[in-house]
Formats: structure tokens, sequence, C-alpha cells
């Protein structure tokens, strides 16, 4: 069963417009990152605080079904809210185009979290650049399918 609830928009206004304009177009627009051509995708996860349905356009990296979420917030010394939110509740959802797949995430870590920054490396180089900006390790996620209760 697909996540349910209210949904809350992002207060940042480009996240919000991106994630109006991918929904409202099955993912045939808003697709990218910003005018770099480079694709994303939107992922669907609870607020740990309001327990509302919270959006967020992530480049995709997706390897036999399964994809990765990268917080690395560009190199900030924090991590993304949204991050937080996927520590206390690992129940998301992924709209790739028309195509939504909802699972569970898990952080990564070791030689696996490795394999699969080199796969979203491969798809967006800066994330290297961001790791390099920034004292603290990056969260890698993996989001793998599997039906949401």
């Amino acid at each position: 069963m697909p996540l349910t609830g209210e949904y809350e928009p992002s207060p940042s206004a480009w996240v919000r417009e991106q994630v109006e304009l991918y929904e409202s177009s099955n993912g045939q627009q808003g697709n990218t990152l910003l005018d770099t051509g480079l694709p994303v995708v939107v992922f669907t996860m609870y607020g740990r605080k309001s327990g509302k349905l919270r959006k967020v356009p992530l480049m995709r990296a997706e390897h036999d079904g399964r994809y990765v979420l990268v917080a690395s917030k560009g190199g900030a010394p924090e991590n993304p809210e949204w991050d937080a939110n996927l520590r206390a509740d690992p129940r998301v959802s992924v709209q790739d185009g028309a195509t939504i797949v909802d699972g569970r995430v898990r952080e990564l870590e070791g030689a696996e979290r490795q394999e699969w920054w080199d796969r979203a490396a491969a798809v967006f180089p800066t994330y290297n650049e961001y790791q390099a900006k920034t004292d603290r390790q990056i969260p890698v996620w993996l989001l793998e399918p599997a039906p949401i209760d």
C-alpha cells in the first residue's frame, strides 16, 4: 500500500515548484536538476515532527530497481532535514516518471555504501566535491522495493 496522508509542501520555493511540476506531468517536466539536464526523481516520506507527507527531488541513481538517496545538502556541515525523517520512519516511495515504487530505506555502510556512492557519483560527479567540502560522512540510503504497511 502506498504512503497515505496529508501532503505538506516544502518551505523552499524551488523544491515545492519542482515537485508540483514533476508530479503534475508524470515526470515529463521538472525531471532534471535545474538546467543541467541531469535526471531527478521525487521521493516521498513522512515528516518526523508533523507526520505529514514530505517530498524531495533528488538525483536519479537507480540500479536493478533500487534507488540511492544521497544526503549531501551540497556539502553543508549538517545533514538535510529529510535525512532525519528517514531515521524516524524508513517507509518511502519514489516517483520515477509515471512509475511509483514503494519500499523501505536503510542507511548504507562500508563496502556497500562505497558501491552505491560510486553509482550515485557516476550520475552526479559533484557528490565527490560535496564530500570534500564537509567533515561529516555524507549519509547514503538505499530504497529497496517492498510493500508498505
